[in-house]
């Protein structure tokens, strides 16, 4: 594993962290937990030939990686009245910006 994948995945802990901490504080494991075990987004790879690839840039090209889908995690972030939900979105949107910050900084 290179120093950019070890870097990635340490951020895709430490991002959420960061929100817990600043945003909800008072619930800040229950929201770090929430938004880090959006990471199951990821299962869409295993669909890839080959499941991973460091220097692949994974927005637009998994399923759950699409526009569309950030669009739809986007409004997951706005529900009213449901906490757990926004987590989700604002996790899930963290998760796509981290990957699409790896897509510019990947080897061409």
């Amino acid at each position: 594993m290179g120093w950019r994948t070890g870097l990635h995945l340490f951020l895709h802990v430490a991002a959420p962290a960061l929100a817990a901490r600043l945003a909800w504080r008072k619930d800040f494991w229950k929201s770090w937990a929430v938004m880090t075990a959006v990471m199951v987004v990821d299962l869409d790879h295993l669909a890839a030939d080959p499941v991973f690839d460091p220097n692949r840039c994974s927005i637009g090209f998994h399923p759950l990686h699409t526009v569309l889908a950030v669009g739809v995690y986007a409004l997951l972030s706005f529900v009213p009245d449901a906490r757990v939900l926004r987590w989700i979105g604002i996790g899930l949107l963290i998760h796509m910006g981290l990957d699409g910050v790896d897509c510019l900084f990947q080897e061409r």
